[in-house]
């Protein structure tokens, strides 16, 4: 049974951890987690069946004058007559594997796998006992999310898993605004409760404000996560930044790691924004990074496609080399890649995204010893390119060459990817020129060897302009690694 609020609080009195944020500052990054460098994500659910725009479709196909409303009636009919409700039915998964997903992820080199728990249509992809509408009792009848717990331990993977159920308190609101299924009165344990007016949502103190029986919902529903499947990290959407979400944030992290210290497990909270306070969680950049390294551990979340995260008609695909250029400039500046995928509404996964997984861990196969376990280096990389700092900064508008590098430091050697070979046969880097009174390098030691990844030793030598290195033609362009063996 799922705990109440009160049996909640209990345990945080008792615990190691109590709900105030100097107290979960003392939970510090999980050491498998910044050795993993690179994760999968998985937006998967109800709101995949129309296979239409993107993971929003629950929310746009309430309001008038989005595509999704229009495409909604002429596919299924009127709202008031097939609302998101009825697509439930439709969601039977019989393609889904959970075993032949993970094996696929674990093939493109991806060390952890967060699929999402319960997104903001309110659906959860779980057993519960605090709501009928789950996917272990409508649709496809299983439990998903345990179904792929099992399925990741089983293949050595960390299983994590997100919660997106905050922005549901207004997501389903504008379908009170015409004739649809979304009427008034509301109670709780209806599929679309409460579905308040939409607000600013990038407004921290918006209102109306949250109720209690809502937040109270929230927290219970996360804790019954927590405890169910026992995942050994989080995820949480942008909306738990608002003023209404900070005691239930603490008493849920409380819980979480009072939970994880019985478990014998070091876990953590990725969060946007700064909805946790410092040092409680790891920082989470959506579709983007930062200019520079950072002293905090942090991660970078995007999608295989740049205009949806679950799996849709349209998708635009993103080009390998862009995804292992933001694993690569990630890892750099001391970060983490959760590189989301879709499947598709009846469970599959499509061909190109099997192809670019395919072609990500054919990559790491070879250029992983520079990444997993690796460390920062005195300088993340080196050239004229680099991405702006923030969210929303994805790599698509961006030309990396030959001389873009990011390092990275390992089993005490260090690691410079070309992000951009570009068919030359020959690369500069300038952290190791030659040390005179006037400049001096970032590296200035002697080094014993230089080693192509997947080819062997190459031809090298140090002028004033740098680490003169011979290089042999890749395919494709993909990034190069060079392992710099020091003396």
């Amino acid at each position: 049974m799922a705990k109440t609020v009160a049996e909640i609080r209990a345990i945080n009195e008792a615990g190691s951890y109590h709900a105030d944020w100097a107290s979960l500052s003392q939970m510090p990054v999980p050491k498998w987690f910044r050795q993993a460098k690179f994760g999968i994500f998985t937006h998967w659910g109800l709101y995949t069946v129309p296979e239409y725009s993107n993971e929003w479709y629950s929310r746009n196909m309430y309001i008038k004058g989005m595509p999704a409303y229009e495409h909604h009636i002429k596919t299924y009919g009127p709202q008031r007559d097939f609302g998101y409700k009825d697509l439930i039915p439709l969601f039977t998964a019989p393609k889904f594997d959970p075993n032949e997903w993970v094996a696929l992820f674990k093939k493109a080199g991806a060390q952890y796998y967060f699929p999402v728990a319960e997104h903001h249509d309110g659906f959860q992809m779980y057993q519960s006992d605090l709501s009928h509408y789950n996917a272990a009792e409508m649709g496809p009848h299983r439990d998903i999310i345990g179904e792929l717990r099992q399925a990741a331990l089983d293949a050595g993977l960390h299983f994590c898993t997100s919660n997106h159920r905050a922005e549901h308190w207004w997501f389903m609101s504008h379908g009170k605004e015409f004739d649809s299924d979304i009427k008034e009165p509301l109670h709780k344990g209806d599929f679309y409760w409460p579905a308040m007016p939409e607000p600013n949502n990038q407004d921290l103190y918006s209102k109306p404000y949250p109720t209690t029986e809502y937040l109270d919902d929230w927290l219970m529903r996360v804790c019954e996560l927590i405890d169910h499947y026992q995942p050994e990290m989080l995820y949480f959407d942008w909306w738990i930044q608002h003023e209404a979400f900070k005691p239930y944030l603490k008493e849920m992290t409380a819980y979480y790691y009072n939970r994880a210290t019985e478990w014998g497990k070091n876990v953590g909270i990725c969060y946007k924004y700064d909805a946790l306070a410092w040092d409680d969680g790891i920082p989470d950049v959506e579709r983007g990074g930062f200019e520079q390294q950072k002293p905090f551990y942090w991660q970078t979340d995007t999608a295989i496609a740049n205009n949806s995260w679950c799996y849709t008609d349209d998708l635009d695909y993103k080009d390998t080399n862009e995804i292992l250029i933001s694993l690569l400039d990630a890892v750099a500046k001391n970060g983490n890649l959760l590189l989301n995928v879709g499947p598709r509404a009846d469970g599959s996964i499509a061909e190109t995204d099997r192809r670019i997984l395919g072609e990500i861990g054919d990559w790491l196969s070879v250029n992983g010893e520079g990444i997993y376990g690796s460390t920062c280096w005195k300088l993340f990389g080196e050239g004229p390119t680099n991405i702006k700092e923030g969210m929303f900064q994805d790599l698509s508008g961006l030309h990396y060459g030959s001389q873009d590098v990011r390092y990275t430091a390992n089993h005490s050697n260090v690691y410079a990817y070309i992000l951009n070979p570009e068919g030359k046969t020959a690369v500069t880097l300038t952290a190791f020129r030659a040390f005179d009174d006037a400049d001096q390098p970032a590296f200035h030691a002697p080094i014993k060897d230089v080693v192509q990844l997947g080819s062997g030793p190459v031809d090298w030598h140090i002028d004033a302009a740098g680490l003169q290195v011979t290089i042999n033609a890749t395919d494709a362009n993909r990034p190069l690694g060079l392992k710099i063996i020091v003396e």
